[in-house]
């Protein structure tokens, strides 16, 4: 009698533990998985230094931040993370995406050859929504300046976003990729022209 009392709390024991594991932790990155793309001939005398990535502290931490709804309610996932923090996420992404897609590479940390123009750039990252199964916005502000004439010119451009999302999180996470990767191309076309003219300006409409 007593072994089998003893024989069926061990058997509870052993279903509420398998009741109560957690699910597995799932990691993501922004950096999209490298695509069949013909690698692009760096741009002549033009090289970007891109600062650190400015982010709203409640959006950089490790889990993603996602809205319930249109109401201003978030849900931090804890099941669903950041391989690393999501200000280098971003700046890694937006580096890679200028080099391969746009032949501009990135020296931020590196020593500047020759007379090559660098052109610094500071980006704030103001909002990164996501509303799973259904869409991705980004906002962001971007400054381009001379990385050698720290006191001299500067182009000032913001511009916003969004792309759909499929149902699921690891879509989600690659509707987050295409706008970085959209928000690239916009600062590598503003680096190119600015560079070439200090006269040009954002090619982008001011967000409203």
């Amino acid at each position: 009698m007593i072994r089998s009392i003893r024989f069926s709390l061990f058997v509870l024991t052993l279903g509420l533990a398998a009741c109560t594991t957690s699910a597995p932790v799932r990691h993501y990155t922004l950096l999209p998985a490298q695509e069949d793309v013909r690698p692009q001939r760096a741009q002549a005398n033009l090289v970007v230094e891109v600062l650190p990535v400015a982010v709203p502290e409640y959006l950089n931490q490790p889990q993603l931040v996602v809205r319930q709804d249109d109401s201003g309610m978030l849900a931090v996932l804890d099941d669903e993370r950041w391989l690393g923090p999501l200000d280098d996420e971003i700046r890694n992404a937006l580096s890679a995406r200028l080099l391969d897609h746009l032949g501009i590479q990135d020296v931020a940390g590196l020593s500047w050859l020759g007379d090559v123009q660098v052109i610094r750039v500071k980006l704030q990252i103001r909002r990164l929504d996501a509303w799973p199964g259904k869409r991705a916005q980004l906002e962001a502000a971007w400054t381009l300046g001379d990385a050698r004439d720290p006191a001299g010119a500067r182009l000032v451009c913001q511009g916003r976003f969004e792309q759909p999302a499929a149902a699921g999180y690891p879509a989600l996470v690659q509707a987050q990729q295409r706008l970085i990767a959209a928000l690239a191309d916009q600062v590598g076309q503003d680096a190119t022209t600015w560079s070439a003219s200090r006269q040009s300006t954002c090619g982008l409409s001011p967000v409203p």
